[in-house]
C-alpha cells in the first residue's frame, strides 16, 4: 500500500512497480487521486497487489484534512485483506521536511494503529533530483527526515519514476520488502474487520445521502421556481462581495467573474507557515469592476484571516465597509470555502462573528462558493458536504442551501460564470433587490394599514405561505426516486511537484487563462447576461423562506415587503387576485359587522 501527501508521485510509483499504466497519471497536474484503487501484476516472479491511496495537502494537520479524504485514506488498507505486507511512505526528495510537513506525516499515520510503522518503508521519489548527492547525505541533512527514517527502523529506498528502463530499482525494492517481511513477527499489518466494515458502511451511506441531497436541492429549486410569482424589477448591475479566510480563493474567484487579472494573486511561502504577524498586510477592501454589454459587475474583495485565532475586530469593520462600496448595496455575499481542507466548528463561528454586524438579514443574500473544485475531480460536491459534517451543513442552511463550485481546471470557464450569475439573479428575485444596512421598515413600510386590517393581511399571508409549502412538499414526495448507481472507484494523480494553488490575500500561482480564451469567454457571458437583463421583467420570489428556517423574515418586515413591493398582487387558490380586491372585501366585512 502506498501512502503520502498529494503530488508525491504515488500513482506513478504504482505504475513503475507493476510495469504497466494502471493508475491514472495526469502530467498537467489537473487531477489527483480521490479514491483508493487497487491493481495486480506479476513482477519478478512475484504476484503483487498494489493499492494507491489519496494524499493529503502537504502541510494540513489531520484536523484540517477533509473527512472525505480521511475516510478514503484509512480505508485503503482494507482493500487487500488480510492486510498489506508493506506500506510505502512516499516522500519526494525535493520536499523540505520542516515542522509542518513532519507534523502532517505523523498525524496522518495516526489514522492507523502504531503497528503500521513496523511494516513501513520510506520510498523517495524524484530520485533524479539528488544529482551526485547520495540518499544517505540527503537524509543526514534533514532532521525531520531522520525522524521518519528512524521511525521506519532505517528502511528506505530511492526510485526514479522517469527512468523505467532500470529494472534493478524495482527488484531492489522488492528485496527490501521481503527482508522487512521476514524480520517482522507478523508478516503483514492486520486489518481490523469490524473497523473495515464500519468504514465501508460509512462510505456507502455518505454516497447515498449525497445523491439524495443533490436530488432534493434540484427538486426544491425546480418546484420553488414554479411557485414564485413575477415582479417587474429591472437589473442593470450586479454587486458581489467576496468573504473568506486567507488562501480561500477570493482573488481567483474575483478574476474568474471579471475575466481578467484585476485582483493580485501572489506566491508567498509565508502563508504556509501561517505567519500571523502579517495579518494586516492587506487589511483594506479592494474593489474592481467589469462590464458585460451595459451590465455593470462590481466585485469587492474583503481581507482574509487565519483560521487559528479568533478573527480580529478590524476584519468585521472591513466587511461592514464593503457594503458601502457597493451602491446601493451588494446583491450577493459569496462565502468562499476551499474544498481541500476541512470546515470546522471554529471556521463556522468565525464566519458567523464576521457577518454579525450586518444582522441576521444578511444570510438571505449569502451563497457558499466552494473553491478548488479540482481537488475532488468529478466527485459531486454533495459528497464533500455530507461527509464533512454538521458545521458545513449549518452554514449552508443559513445561506438557504445556496452553493456553487469553482474548478480552476474546468475546460470552460464561461459555463462556470454563467451558472454563478444565474444563481445570483435567482437570489435577487427572491430578495427583491440588494442588501442594505438601512432599516427595512423605514425603506418599505412608508404608510400604515389599520391595525385590524394589517392583522388580517398577516394571517392570510401566513395561511397562503403554509399552503404553498405544503404543496411544494407534496410535489417533492410524489416525484419518484431516481435509481441509484453502484459506487465506481476512480483514481487520478499528479506527479509534478506543484504545490496546490489557492488564492486570497496570499496564495500560490494558479496558472492563467489564455487571453483568447478569456476574451471569448467574456464575450459569451456578456451576450448571455445582456439577454437575461434585457428581459421585460425579472422574477422576484415570494417564497424565499422555503429554503430554511433561518431565512424567514420577521413579521413586520414580511408584511411591509408585501405592501410596498406588491401592492396589486395577492395569491388565490389557483390564480392571482388584486390585493385591493382583498382589502375591499375586508372593508365590506367590517361594515357589515358594524
Amino acid at each position: 500500500m502506498m501512502i503520502g501527501g498529494s503530488f508525491a508521485g504515488k500513482s506513478s510509483t504504482g505504475n513503475h512497480i507493476l510495469e504497466k499504466n494502471v493508475f491514472n497519471v495526469d502530467k498537467k497536474g489537473n487531477r489527483r487521486t480521490t479514491d483508493s484503487e487497487i491493481s495486480h501484476g506479476l513482477v519478478e516472479g512475484r504476484r503483487l497487489t498494489v493499492v494507491d491511496s489519496p494524499g493529503w495537502f502537504c502541510i494540513n494537520t489531520l484536523q484540517e484534512t477533509s473527512e472525505m479524504d480521511k475516510l478514503e485514506i484509512e480505508n485503503s488498507v482494507n482493500l487487500c485483506p488480510p492486510g498489506p505486507h508493506a506500506v510505502l511512505l512516499v516522500i519526494p526528495v525535493i520536499n523540505n521536511i520542516d515542522e509542518s510537513y513532519l507534523r502532517s506525516v505523523q498525524e496522518h499515520m495516526s489514522l492507523f494503529r502504531e503497528e503500521i510503522w513496523k511494516h513501513t518503508l520510506v520510498l523517495f521519489t524524484y530520485g533524479d533530483w539528488l544529482g551526485v548527492k547520495t540518499v544517505e547525505e540527503h537524509i543526514e541533512s534533514d532532521e525531520g527526515l531522520q525522524w521518519i527514517v528512524n521511525k521506519c527502523e532505517n528502511r528506505y529506498h530511492v526510485l526514479n519514476n522517469k527512468d523505467h528502463r532500470d529494472k534493478t530499482q524495482v527488484k531492489e525494492l522488492l528485496e527490501k520488502i521481503e527482508e522487512m517481511w521476514a524480520g517482522n513477527e507478523d508478516p503483514y499489518y492486520e486489518v481490523e474487520l469490524d473497523r473495515a466494515a464500519e468504514l465501508e458502511t460509512k462510505r456507502e451511506t455518505g454516497d447515498k445521502m449525497a445523491r439524495k441531497l443533490k436530488t432534493i436541492n434540484e427538486r426544491k429549486t425546480r418546484v420553488l421556481k414554479e411557485l414564485i410569482e413575477d415582479e417587474i424589477h429591472q437589473v442593470t448591475e450586479i454587486n458581489i462581495v467576496l468573504i473568506g479566510q486567507k488562501c480561500s480563493g477570493k482573488s481567483k474567484a474575483g478574476n474568474l467573474v471579471l475575466f481578467n487579472k484585476s485582483f493580485n494573486i501572489n506566491f508567498e511561502r509565508a502563508w504556509l507557515k501561517k505567519n500571523k504577524e502579517d495579518q494586516r498586510e492587506t487589511s483594506a477592501c479592494v474593489k474592481h469592476e467589469g462590464n458585460f454589454d451595459g451590465v455593470k459587475v462590481s466585485v469587492v474583495e474583503t481581507p482574509g484571516w487565519f483560521s487559528d485565532p479568533t478573527p480580529p475586530d478590524w476584519i468585521k469593520d472591513e466587511v461592514l465597509h464593503s457594503v458601502s462600496m457597493c451602491s446601493p448595496g451588494p446583491h450577493v455575499f459569496l462565502l468562499l470555502v476551499p474544498i481541500l481542507r476541512s470546515f470546522t466548528e471554529k471556521d463556522l463561528k468565525a464566519l458567523v462573528q464576521i457577518m454579525k454586524p450586518l444582522t441576521e438579514r444578511v444570510w438571505r443574500h449569502c451563497m457558499v462558493v466552494f473553491t478548488r473544485g479540482d481537488w475532488i475531480n468529478d466527485v459531486p460536491v454533495e459528497n464533500y458536504i455530507v461527509k464533512e459534517g454538521k458545521e458545513l451543513q449549518e452554514l449552508l442552511e443559513k445561506c438557504g442551501n445556496r452553493y456553487h463550485v469553482i474548478n480552476r481546471c474546468h475546460s470552460d470557464y464561461t459555463v462556470q460564470v454563467k451558472e454563478l450569475f444565474q444563481k445570483i439573479i435567482d437570489l435577487v428575485k427572491e430578495n427583491r433587490g440588494c442588501f442594505s444596512v438601512e432599516d427595512r421598515k423605514e425603506k418599505f413600510f412608508n404608510f400604515h394599514w389599520p391595525p385590524k386590517q394589517q392583522t388580517l393581511i398577516e394571517q392570510e399571508w401566513k395561511r397562503r405561505e403554509q399552503e404553498l409549502i405544503e404543496r411544494m412538499m407534496k410535489a417533492l414526495t410524489k416525484e419518484p426516486e431516481e435509481p441509484t448507481e453502484p459506487h465506481v472507484r476512480t483514481a487520478w494523480s499528479k506527479d509534478d511537484d506543484i504545490i496546490p494553488d489557492m488564492s486570497g490575500d496570499v496564495a500560490s500561482e494558479y496558472g492563467s487563462i489564455s487571453e483568447e480564451q478569456r476574451r471569448r469567454g467574456h464575450d459569451q457571458v456578456a451576450e448571455w447576461l445582456n439577454n437575461k437583463m434585457s428581459e421585460s421583467e425579472i422574477s422576484s420570489g415570494i417564497g424565499s423562506s422555503f429554503w430554511s428556517s433561518n431565512t424567514v423574515m420577521d413579521k413586520t418586515d414580511e408584511s411591509s415587503l408585501i405592501t410596498a413591493n406588491q401592492p396589486n398582487i395577492y395569491f388565490s387558490e389557483n390564480k392571482k387576485v388584486p390585493l385591493n380586491m382583498f382589502l375591499n372585501t375586508t372593508k365590506i366585512q367590517r361594515r357589515n359587522s358594524c
